[in-house]
């Protein structure tokens, strides 16, 4: 039987389809991550923005395309948002679940399930869930563990799609790690900076207890309350950390900030940055940033382009607001127009990549660790600890190594091996 479970959105779900690709493969199920003919489909689906819902209604179409006569199963935040959109489907759309148990998904693919089932309702009991252990990826793995969030900032849907933050147990998460055979493995959820198990283990303990794992261990997604001396400390005894920071931003205007129920100021949040830098001089740190949210003036945006310079951004993942129903802001404040905020993004991205272009050249002439990736048209291409893109003529192999940058190329660098 062939089976294929495509992603949407964001590293969790893609986490969490590498568990149901387990499951099934433990099954007897062939298993694709591509759109491609096949006897079951499994959707899992992205909410974050109305694109995102728009194109996983897409996505089941398609697979509905290549085999008409497929049992198709849909999960995630979409879906958990908006179930009958995806029923309207058609009649092969054999159970519409969520984002919260996804354990429930191989339970009705591997069930003796005779009739459609609709639309599943199955939050769980409100602890973590522990899914297979997902398929092993021998270059970069990802390891989840945190679920749900509790900061219900003014933007975003996720909290009343994903649920409140529940954490997998230290126990379970370590050993995870401790025994990933990837070069690199990333530790990943919704909001790791919550990350607290039933025994009141953090982030700090969690790193702690992996200090000495043979895998280069790198940060998902973190909040500006997660930086403080003693989260800093533990992360310098882990022997093979990578020193990039994803620290989220959202806008460099306090109003703005104090509008997204953010609970920061960017004083703060440069303070943080410091903070970083001190500790780990050869750090990067990228950020995600909102354009155009409501509340934002032009005076508001130019402290936003002032941040990402003061900041010394490697890279930035800027996008325009979109408007969640059922969120704060989309009951309160009136969108901006389309035109400014395509205009906006287009100015932070330029300004984003003159910022990267500054932090790349501070590394010419300097050794880098570089594990790579793929080969192509015989050019070596991966990711050094910092996350500079890096590129080497000829295949080295796939074990990690020590190169010199040389010159600036493409989006990244080109290097020499040491």
């Amino acid at each position: 039987m062939k089976a294929v479970v495509f992603t949407l959105g964001c590293k969790v779900n893609d986490v969490e389809s590498g568990s149901i690709i387990r499951g099934l493969e433990e099954s007897g199920y062939t298993v694709s991550r591509e759109m491609e003919f096949a006897d079951l489909y499994i959707v899992n689906t992205c909410a974050v923005t109305a694109e995102a819902e728009r194109k996983s209604r897409q996505t089941v179409g398609k697979a509905l395309k290549y085999n008409s006569k497929a049992k198709v199963l849909v999960c995630g935040c979409a879906s958990e948002k908006s179930p009958t959109a995806f029923l309207e489907k058609g009649e092969n759309i054999f159970a519409v679940t969520g984002a919260k148990n996804k354990k429930k998904v191989l339970e009705i693919a591997l069930g003796d399930y005779q009739t459609p089932l609709g639309i599943v309702v199955d939050d769980g009991n409100g602890t973590y869930e522990n899914l297979p252990v997902p398929e092993c990826l021998k270059t970069r793995n990802f390891v989840k563990i945190q679920d749900g969030c509790n900061r219900f900032c003014s933007y975003c849907v996720i909290p009343y799609l994903r649920g409140r933050s529940r954490s997998r147990s230290l126990e379970s998460a370590s050993k995870e790690i401790l025994e990933s055979v990837a070069e690199e493995t990333v530790i990943t959820g919704i909001d790791i900076s919550a990350y607290k198990d039933e025994q009141g283990n953090d982030l700090a303990d969690l790193l702690l207890a992996v200090k000495n794992a043979k895998t280069r261990i790198r940060l998902g997604s973190m909040e500006v309350s997660l930086i403080t001396e003693r989260f800093l400390s533990a992360l310098k005894q882990v022997r093979r950390f990578a020193p990039q920071f994803h620290l989220s931003l959202q806008s460099g205007s306090d109003a703005v900030l104090r509008s997204m129920n953010r609970r920061y100021t960017r004083a703060e949040y440069l303070e943080k940055c410091e903070m970083i830098y001190r500790a780990f001089p050869n750090a990067s740190i990228t950020t995600d940033i909102i354009v155009g949210y409501p509340t934002e003036t032009e005076e508001a945006f130019q402290d936003t382009l002032r941040i990402v310079e003061e900041a010394g951004f490697l890279q930035i993942h800027a996008f325009p607001y979109s408007p969640r129903e059922g969120t704060n802001a989309y009951k309160k404040y009136k969108e901006l127009p389309f035109a400014l905020k395509k205009e906006r993004v287009e100015r932070l991205i330029a300004k984003g990549q003159a910022e990267k272009e500054k932090y790349l050249r501070k590394f010419l002439g300097r050794e880098l660790e570089l594990v790579p990736e793929n080969c192509f048209d015989g050019i070596t291409e991966g990711y050094s600890e910092n996350y500079i893109r890096v590129y080497v003529k000829g295949d080295i192999g796939k074990a990690p190594t020590l190169v010199v940058a040389k010159q600036l190329y493409k989006d990244g660098v080109l290097a020499v091996q040491k």
